[in-house]
């Protein structure tokens, strides 16, 4: 699975950004093999329109999933309509915040 998480920082042990637009790294992660690489977010300073301007610009990037703090709805709305499963109000590093997710996936196909 790809999963891109909002990033502070360039690491998975930095921390799950709270504002999605305007986070300052996306880091996409191969579920399997925790491998990554940095994307830094040109739109991080816009004034306004930049979860929309993100949201477009992941539905690009193969991802099944998103983890963010924080997301409006049209962010989601795009993400979604692209098949890419969103999770939000995620705290923590990167890296916990994949195991956490996968773990909640896991469990929702077990039940």
């Amino acid at each position: 699975m790809i999963i891109v998480a909002v990033s502070e920082g360039e690491t998975l042990d930095s921390y799950v950004a709270e504002d999605f637009g305007h986070a300052p790294f996306f880091l996409v992660v191969d579920s399997d093999t925790l491998d990554y690489h940095v994307i830094e977010n040109e739109f991080a300073d816009s004034p306004e329109g930049a979860g929309v301007a993100v949201a477009k610009a992941i539905t690009t990037l193969k991802a099944d999933a998103v983890l963010t703090g924080g997301i409006g709805m049209h962010g989601i709305q795009i993400l979604q309509q692209a098949g890419i499963k969103v999770s939000y109000d995620e705290e923590g590093t990167i890296e916990q915040c994949i195991v956490d997710f996968l773990r909640r996936c896991a469990n929702n196909r077990a039940g």
